[in-house]
């Protein structure tokens, strides 16, 4: 029995170049960068080369990337850091109903805190109209927040239609992207997209867990949430953690977008084709949604029965996100998708890694499961 991992959206394999620079970082050049001498220098370098390396993948500029311990740290300080800053001109957010906890607790916390938060809603499984982000955004936001890519089902958000919204309505808000699950996968450039802040992760690209970057526009203001040095403009004080951040900048330089989506979408088309050849397959996930993630539903089998099965078959994939540790979905609830699909709802998601080979033992293992597991429930 083989081993095939399809839960890519949860966290990657860091990549041997990546992990070799996490080594050399923390055997050799491990010097504080923030130490005046010439060994503090030498791991400062490191610190401004990968600062550039994340900066031109998203075509940002070197003092526009910040890093943070990764995609939730990122979130927290984009909103609470800019609702923080901007509360004089105004007191509504505006987000999703379908964002990683890591925004929405964040929006709960703030809407605590006396801020008006609305959290608008997708129409359907297929995504949003985009009248219902007209009808939120008001000349009184201060923030809007919203992801590129769902983590459950791939779904993507029309964050490009955003910003014209912003500034018809004459708001002063800030545009701040979760880009976690979009980065390394979709071609970034944040003057194009006109966002004011972007959230990336090191570890849903090979690269590390325990770090990642926030991006914030030259000019924006954005209050900091802890205290204490002067590393990373005071943004996010404290040592950075070097070697993680160094791996970070390998895997983030061994990004090919183009060459890795053609792959991946061919692998997401295969397993579609496939799985419609099942009377008891549902599948979740837009037709236009990422090709590196898709979800679809098990009639009738419980998803955490269905992924028991899957892994003792070698085949590793989830029910959702793994922040939520098997909790019920609000992502697919959002999606108006019925309580007995979101309760059978599996979530596959590929990397570069991913081969046919995989989905083939994923649908062979698939397919056991739907005749062992229903026939017991009968």
């Amino acid at each position: 029995m083989g081993f095939h991992y399809l839960d890519n959206s949860a966290t990657t394999r860091v990549s041997e170049a990546a992990a070799n620079k996490a080594i050399e970082l923390m055997r050799e050049i491990f010097g504080n960068p923030s130490s005046l001498h010439s060994f503090g220098f030498e791991a400062e370098k490191e610190l401004s080369a990968t600062r550039m390396t994340i900066a031109e993948v998203i075509g940002a500029k070197e003092n526009e990337i910040f890093f943070t311990s990764g995609g939730t740290e990122s979130n927290n300080i984009a909103l609470m850091g800019a609702a923080e800053a901007l509360k004089r001109r105004g007191n509504k957010i505006v987000t999703t109903a379908i964002e990683h906890h890591s925004v929405l607790d964040t929006a709960k916390h703030l809407e605590s805190l006396g801020f008006e938060v609305e959290f608008v809603y997708p129409k359907n499984k297929n995504g949003f109209d985009i009248k219902d982000f007209e009808s939120a955004i008001t000349d009184k936001t201060i923030l809007v927040s919203v992801m590129m890519t769902n983590n459950e089902t791939g779904l993507m958000p029309p964050i490009a239609k955003i910003p014209a919204i912003i500034k018809r309505k004459g708001a002063p808000a800030l545009f701040h992207i979760d880009a976690v699950q979009g980065f390394g996968k979709e071609t970034i450039n944040v003057s194009s997209l006109k966002c004011d802040l972007m959230s990336i992760s090191a570890h849903k690209i090979h690269g590390p867990k325990g770090t990642g970057a926030l991006y914030i526009r030259k000019g924006v203001r954005v209050l900091p949430r802890t205290f204490g040095g002067k590393q990373e403009a005071k943004i996010r004080p404290g040592t950075e953690a070097l070697p993680l951040i160094g791996a970070f900048g390998v895997a983030a330089s061994e990004i090919n977008v183009s060459k890795n989506r053609e792959k991946i979408l061919e692998l997401n088309t295969y397993l579609r084709q496939k799985l419609t050849e099942f009377d008891d397959i549902i599948i979740n996930s837009p037709d236009d949604a990422s090709p590196y993630i898709l979800n679809f539903s098990a009639t009738g089998i419980r998803s955490e029965t269905m992924l028991h099965h899957l892994s003792d078959f070698g085949v590793y994939v989830s029910s959702g996100s793994a922040c939520s540790k098997g909790g019920k979905s609000h992502v697919l609830s959002a999606l108006k998708i019925d309580d007995d699909l979101a309760d059978s709802a599996i979530r596959v998601s590929f990397s570069k890694e991913n081969t046919k080979e995989d989905i083939d033992a994923l649908l062979e293992a698939l397919a056991a499961g739907l005749n062992t597991l229903q026939r017991k429930r009968k």
